[in-house]
């Protein structure tokens, strides 16, 4: 029997991750700007008009893979352990992901990009960026409001808060002038960043 319309939920979840797994790739290999959307169906096995309904073009797709990144990190800012147990965690993962070798050539490909084709630099940061800073603001209001944190603007502690954690080091990643930093490592970075953090906006 052959079926007709729209395929399920699952069908269609397998095949936009499929798709991203594929996008992701060919981003590396090719770059932004000489990466068609033909070449993307075409190693996806799906079709144009399955990569345009899922995400509307080319720089929605590469959005929707900055974001799949960030979902990996800003779900983990836990309200069941005390506030620096959860920003370490949060620190963790955010370190984690944004340090793997592929994160930092997309990094790279946006970088060098960005200014020929706008809407890639408006997904990256509205998908990356934005999201992950209005998460952190919100976890900070919310201590805030309970008293553990000086009165101080929580856009501003989230903003605080991300530059500690990358601070100079994530340049010289960038810049292949360190190697990507082991779980260890990232741990005792992360800790010392946040007890840094914590003791300037501590309530006294």
């Amino acid at each position: 029997m052959i079926k007709c319309g729209r395929p399920c939920k699952g069908e269609e979840l397998l095949s936009r991750d499929r798709v991203l797994d594929s996008a992701l790739q060919l981003f590396l290999e090719h770059g932004y700007g000489n990466l068609s959307m033909e070449t993307i169906a075409r190693d996806a096995h799906v079709s144009l008009r399955t990569i345009y309904r899922h995400f509307d073009g080319k720089a929605g797709l590469f959005g929707a893979l900055i974001r799949r990144c960030t979902d990996q990190f800003i779900g983990s800012l836990s309200e069941d352990c005390s506030m620096e147990e959860a920003l370490i965690a949060f620190g963790r993962q955010f370190l984690f992901r944004i340090t793997r070798p592929n994160v930092l050539r997309m990094r790279a490909i946006l970088i060098g990009e960005s200014q020929q084709f706008p809407d890639l630099a408006t997904q990256f940061y509205e998908q990356g960026p934005t999201r992950t800073l209005a998460q952190l603001a919100e976890f900070f209001a919310r201590h805030q409001q309970a008293g553990r944190i000086r009165d101080i603007e929580p856009a501003f502690l989230a903003d605080q808060f991300i530059s500690v954690l990358r601070g100079e080091r994530l340049q010289r990643l960038q810049l292949g002038l360190d190697a990507p930093p082991e779980e260890d490592d990232i741990e005792s970075w992360v800790g010392k960043s946040t007890q840094l953090f914590l003791e300037g906006c501590l309530a006294r």
